[in-house]
């Protein structure tokens, strides 16, 4: 069993950047892939960025080159650093934890870029 909690959601003007944070808790020592999702009102979730046990990464063709997906294998936290935000950005963000037998998602936390 794993829980997982979000922070750094806010409210960013556009350029700015912004820091997410997922904390996982629980049966920790058995997660592999982690990744980040995103949601906007009336779009469907999308895929954002994922990072595996081994360090691998990969991004969404929209955000590459702008975010950085990080996780910290002690701390059992993951993180998604945003940089150059665009108001497109704006979603609810939410984080993807799975451990080979289940997947767990955070409660999601808010990204809201003003122009």
């Amino acid at each position: 069993q794993v829980q997982l909690v979000e922070s750094g959601g806010g409210l960013v003007q556009a350029g700015g950047s912004l820091s997410l944070s997922c904390a996982a808790s629980g049966s920790t020592f058995s997660i592999t892939n982690m990744g980040w999702y995103r949601q906007a009102p009336g779009k469907q979730r999308e895929f954002v960025a994922r990072i595996s046990s081994d360090g691998s990464t990969g991004y969404a063709d929209l955000v590459k080159g702008r975010f950085t997906i990080s996780r910290d294998n002690a701390k059992n936290t993951m993180y998604l650093q945003m940089n150059s935000l665009k108001p497109e950005d704006t979603a609810v963000y939410y984080c993807r934890i799975f451990t080979g037998t289940y997947v767990y998602w955070g409660q999601g936390t808010q990204v809201t870029v003003s122009s």
